[in-house]
């Protein structure tokens, strides 16, 4: 796919390239252990463009990171192919701890269930550092649309079919595949408009250009608490104390819950003692309550984890998306 190509080295070389890599990283980091990891910026490769709620919360953590580290994190914004581009890029960076992902439910868990080929693989191509937070998305509508809750949204596009715009983050995104499920278990027709990241389409929901969009609590509060939108449905299992009286998709009759989730993640053979220093320094951030009240205030949930528990929570979600994206019938080539 030509949406790889700026991005990727060619991959024919295989794994033995990360072998070599890992040597590498071990014989520079042994040579510099007198100086503990990191001596040098670090940077933080995001899937999506600045603004959104994705964005927010990296740039939450990354403050208090480069206090504990002493050293600057440089937030490094690559958008498209649901964070594929990202991950793309860090699964070919050196593994030295020097160049990291905050990996999402669309690069770990939706992509390789939704592309037949992707440049780089979720599990092999990376090393788990911690789970850094997770958020529900909300269904909400431009205030034109007809519609005060998920039934009588329905109702208008069954009556209006093709004629509704939704926006996403992109292709293969938590927020393209929200609503692809939505239309599935609702079977309703309407048409996906894919963006660069979520801050991307709210101008254009804003003026109407589009009506609708399944995203994240964070980017959506301030035009909800405006009135300049209106949400129907949270999709996670219960309501959210950040908009109370929001019913949940289930609740409003149609049985699909979307879990946004962030995650730190390191090029596959990056050392041990980066990694454990990663961890530690992640567990001290995500735990503080400074940290956890101004991710709160956004919406999200701090969820700090070990590596051991990321791993294995990635593999959980790779099969279930498995499913939710045949039931949806997206697929990309």
């Amino acid at each position: 796919m030509n949406i790889w190509k700026s991005e990727i080295v060619n991959r024919a070389i295989g794994h033995w390239r990360n072998a070599a890599l890992a040597l590498v990283a071990l014989t520079v980091y042994a040579a510099a252990h007198a100086q503990p990891y990191p001596t040098k910026p670090v940077r933080l490769v995001l899937g999506t463009a600045p603004g959104g709620g994705f964005d927010i919360t990296a740039r939450i953590i990354s403050t208090p990171l480069a206090e504990w580290f002493g050293q600057q994190i440089v937030i490094d914004n690559r958008p498209g192919a649901g964070g594929g581009i990202a991950a793309t890029l860090v699964a070919n960076a050196p593994p030295d701890g020097y160049t990291l992902i905050m990996g999402t439910v669309s690069s770990h868990g939706i992509n390789p269930a939704l592309y037949k080929k992707l440049p780089y693989d979720h599990i092999k191509d990376f090393a788990p550092v911690s789970m850094v937070a997770s958020v529900p998305n909300v269904l909400a509508v431009h205030p034109s649309v007809p519609a005060n809750n998920v039934g009588e949204f329905i109702n208008y596009a069954k009556a209006n079919p093709g004629k509704i715009l939704y926006g996403s983050a992109g292709v293969g995104s938590s927020l393209h595949l929200s609503m692809e499920l939505l239309k599935s278990l609702a079977g309703i027709n309407i048409v996906h408009v894919p963006y660069k990241g979520s801050a991307l389409f709210m101008p254009d929901l804003l003026s109407g250009q589009i009506l609708a969009i399944c995203s994240n609590i964070p980017s959506l509060l301030p035009y909800i608490a405006a009135k300049r939108i209106r949400p129907l449905a949270v999709t996670s299992a219960k309501p959210t104390p950040r908009l109370p009286g929001l019913p949940t998709m289930m609740e409003s009759g149609v049985p699909m819950e979307v879990i946004v989730w962030y995650a730190i993640f390191a090029p596959a053979a990056t050392p041990k003692p980066v990694l454990a220093r990663l961890h530690a320094a992640l567990d001290k951030v995500l735990n503080s309550p400074d940290v956890r009240k101004r991710l709160d205030e956004q919406g999200v949930d701090a969820r700090p984890s070990t590596p051991d528990e990321l791993a294995a929570f990635v593999r959980v979600e790779t099969a279930r998306w498995q499913h939710a994206v045949k039931a949806s019938g997206a697929t990309v080539n």
